[in-house]
């Protein structure tokens, strides 16, 4: 019950926070901001299982998780000193979390750039999530030890953090929407890499999977700030991450019995579920949306 409740809110954590960008960043710094929020996750990838592992280890995992509950508290203060927003108006009639999501999903589905940024990120969740799943097994059978698959999604999460920084240092220098599909193409290469499951190539593929996943989640985050009307922002944000959640979790569900069968297999179907990302923001074609459609899609 508190995994899965913890799946509920955690879109919320993710892509609420995300959304309050604009409220806290001006205008022209927005680009590198969302590079830099980025990181964010990825900095959570690499502290977050080391000092949870460390307090389990030392003082059992009952305290790691009352650890975890205080670091999610330690925001509140952050989220009590955000600016309110300009306009909200007093006495305006409230909604339900459902009719919000349902608001949300209907401007992603109905704005080009927004639809073909969802559907291309939450297949390459999808691919990374069955890539996560081989981890423990390629651990053990690459590298020498379960446990050492926890280096793997160091290797990744550090290989982000980077190229996020060098994107937050060039923040203009390449389309976000022609980040997103060129970043699902360089997963794809990354774990087509893996299935050879040697030791070196395996860590190379790793890093540069990690090139393609940072880069991708700040382009996301810029296509959303630039497409979502003010009011539907946080809606979407959530709609966004819920979506990229669900395809992580089926796909890594998949790659669980798969991988008992062959692992390079499983990679080799990553890879090409990463190329069908990249396919599926070409297959969506763009088109512009004028202003009264905006409103009339946030209403």
């Amino acid at each position: 019950m508190i995994a899965v409740s913890a799946g509920l809110l955690g879109p919320a954590l993710s892509g609420g926070w995300t959304a309050q960008l604009p409220r806290v960043s001006l205008e022209e710094h927005l680009p590198r901001a969302n590079a830099l929020d980025a990181m964010t996750f990825s900095v959570a990838s690499l502290v977050g299982p080391a000092v949870a592992g460390g307090v389990a280890e030392t003082l059992g995992a009952p305290t790691a998780v009352v650890v975890s509950a205080v670091l999610i508290g330690l925001a509140l203060p952050a989220a009590w000193m955000l600016p309110a927003r300009p306009d909200r108006a007093r006495g305006a009639p409230t909604t339900s979390v459902v009719s919000d999501l349902a608001a949300g999903l209907r401007v992603v589905v109905g704005r080009a750039a927004l639809a073909r940024a969802t559907l291309t990120s939450v297949l390459s969740c999808a691919a990374q999530g069955m890539l996560t799943a081989c981890i423990p097994l390629l651990g053990e059978r690459v590298l020498g030890g379960a446990g050492r698959g926890a280096v793997l999604l160091s290797c990744t999460a550090s290989s982000a953090l980077l190229a996020n920084a060098v994107l937050a240092r060039f923040p203009r220098s390449v389309a976000p929407d022609t980040i997103i599909w060129a970043s699902a193409l360089v997963q794809a290469a990354a774990m087509a890499l893996a299935a050879s499951c040697q030791p070196a190539v395996l860590i190379v593929a790793v890093l540069i999977a990690g090139i393609g996943e940072g880069p991708q989640l700040a382009a996301l985050f810029a296509v959303r700030h630039r497409e979502a009307p003010e009011r539907l922002r946080g809606q979407i944000f959530t709609a966004g991450a819920s979506l990229k959640s669900t395809g992580f979790a089926l796909e890594a569900a998949v790659a669980g019995p798969v991988e008992t069968w062959s692992i390079p297999g499983t990679l080799v179907l990553a890879a090409s579920v990463a190329v069908l990302a990249a396919l599926g923001f070409c297959a969506i074609p763009s088109a512009a949306v004028n202003p009264s459609e905006d409103r009339a899609m946030a209403g």
